[in-house]
């Protein structure tokens, strides 16, 4: 059976990013977001639903956001779900989803406390193995020209 994890949110940070290092010294930021659903029920009053997630952000990205950001600011991440499960203090099992960010764009206008104009995107790095790879990557692009001299060619 397919899958297919991909989550797209746009909100506001609900707390300063927390900036810490794994033992790999591989950066880690975590921060909360607040995305807002606002919509009119049958009799036309205003409605507002806020749903708070928890995201995670990795190496240079994770050091860009906890550089830039601040609780409140805008922001726009694309990622996808991740469960974590835990045992709590009293033995219960306890479980909660959360977002790995995979790119993310800074929104809103500029001020004083922002990295510059308009939106900017970051991606994660192209060289991160994925996980669903079990072959060796393919060799590089195929070179033009003759081979290299002293190379047995088979045919």
């Amino acid at each position: 059976m397919a899958s297919y994890n991909r989550v797209i949110l746009m909100g506001n940070m609900t707390r300063d990013p927390q900036l810490r290092y794994l033992p790999s010294n591989t950066a880690v930021c975590e921060f909360g977001l607040a995305v807002n659903r606002k919509w009119r029920d049958r009799d036309g009053n205003q409605k507002d639903e806020v749903c708070f997630v928890d995201i995670s952000a990795f190496g240079r990205q994770a050091e860009t956001i906890n550089q830039y950001m601040t609780k409140g600011r805008p922001i726009l991440v694309e990622g996808r779900l991740k469960l974590d499960s835990w045992t709590s203090q009293d033995g219960q099992k306890r479980s909660k989803h959360s977002v790995v960010v995979d790119t993310f764009q800074f929104v809103g206008g500029r001020d004083d406390r922002g990295p510059g104009d308009g939106p900017q995107e970051h991606r994660a790095p192209q060289s991160r193995p994925s996980y669903s790879d079990s072959a060796p990557p393919p060799a590089g692009p195929p070179q033009d020209g003759p081979p290299p001299a002293g190379d047995d060619i088979p045919f």
